[in-house]
């Protein structure tokens, strides 16, 4: 049920974070995943930690603002896996300020590289999974999918944007067999929350007394949940949006 093999997935900004994370849960699995993001040197180290954990993986550089991009990735990772059955759209961004000290290239810049990436990637994938007799979609959103911050708008704005456009291709494509659902992280060790403890004073420190877990996630708690959005395991789940945040929503 939850056996992956023969499945090839993309994963947009797999070479770090979340995406690895997810990355190597599906790759356990028995995916062959194409790692798609901007830093080739991140990447190519992404490949031979998958590579150890079996996958026959590849990167392919990407910038997922881009349209032509984004439909070259496709056609690429199409022309050499053979195939597509698994989308996880990851590449995300952030700027930390209020709203009123917002450039609007800013704003733009963050909801082009969460949302309308999500959309362009989706949109390039649907004919080949289509073909391929159904797939699965993960979008990835945020705590702030659900709660508001001062100092992300954008990012918010964003990430439940990601939440609707879930549920809109979730609607559109079930009949052809695609799943679409989304991840909530909570917070993660990754380098833009490192970078968020340095820049919202006493962040770590809330976020801990939040969480019933008691500590903050790590990208390897979010394996699992790839691993079953992506499997047979989910064939009738579709539309969702899925918190993995140590019962930090759960709280209010």
């Amino acid at each position: 049920m939850f056996d992956l093999q023969g499945k090839v997935a993309i994963v947009t900004g797999g070479n770090g974070g979340i995406g690895l994370g997810m990355a190597r849960g599906l790759a356990g699995a028995g995916a062959r995943i194409v790692v798609a993001a901007r830093s080739a040197e991140k990447s190519t180290a992404a490949v031979r930690d998958l590579r150890a954990l079996g996958s026959d993986a590849v990167a392919l550089t990407v910038d997922v603002c881009s349209e032509e991009s984004v439909d070259a990735l496709i056609a690429e990772a199409v022309r050499l896996c053979g195939r597509l059955d698994i989308l996880v759209n990851n590449a995300g961004t952030n700027v930390r300020k209020p709203a009123h000290e917002l450039e609007l290239d800013e704003w733009r810049h963050v909801i082009d590289t969460n949302l309308t990436s999500a959309f362009l990637c989706s949109r390039g994938a649907y004919r080949h999974l289509k073909r391929a007799g159904g797939g699965k979609i993960i979008n990835i959103g945020s705590m702030l999918s659900i709660f508001g911050a001062s100092f992300a708008p954008a990012y918010g704005a964003s990430k439940g944007g990601i939440v609707q456009l879930t549920r809109s291709l979730a609607a559109a494509w079930a009949g052809d067999n695609i799943q679409v659902n989304a991840v909530l992280p909570g917070w993660i060790e990754t380098d833009l929350s490192r970078q968020a403890r340095k820049e919202v004073q006493g962040l770590g420190d809330r976020v801990i007394a939040r969480t019933p877990a008691g500590r903050w996630g790590r990208p390897e708690d979010l394996a699992g949940v790839a691993v079953f959005l992506a499997s047979a395991a989910s064939d009738f789940i579709t539309g969702t949006a899925m918190p993995v945040d140590g019962g930090y929503s759960s709280l209010l």
